[in-house]
């Protein structure tokens, strides 16, 4: 049937390997959560802590005020995770996907990143 189908096209993704910002958002979000900063804020905190350890990611805007933070892999341009980052009254709405192709070897690095930045 239809599933089974399915479940073969994501397989052939995950070996592929390289997935594309449409395909990493088609996983759960590995961290979602509420900040009291505005999206730019969030978004511009993400970054100067990922500074360290990646190449900088790109900045989209994302919906209505709220903006997309792409980030890319340690040794390539393609995405690794994406932070979307969605505007509410009183700051902002984060949730992060993450590449499923590197899931043994995840480093930490976003996530912690992406929790980090809720508060400080």
């Amino acid at each position: 049937g239809f599933s089974m189908k399915w479940s073969v096209l994501v397989l052939a993704l995950a070996i592929g390997g390289c997935a594309s910002v449409a395909d990493i958002k088609q996983t759960p979000p590995t961290l979602a959560v509420i900040s009291g900063k505005k999206p730019q804020e969030y978004a511009a905190c993400v970054v100067q802590k990922l500074s360290a350890t990646r190449r900088p990611p790109q900045i989209e805007p994302h919906k209505e005020g709220g903006v997309q933070v792409i980030v890319p892999q340690k040794f390539s341009a393609d995405p690794s995770a994406i932070f979307e980052i969605d505007e509410r009254s009183s700051g902002s709405s984060i949730k992060l996907y993450e590449s499923m192709s590197n899931v043994p070897i995840r480093p930490g690095d976003v996530k912690k990143a992406g929790e980090d930045c809720i508060s400080g």
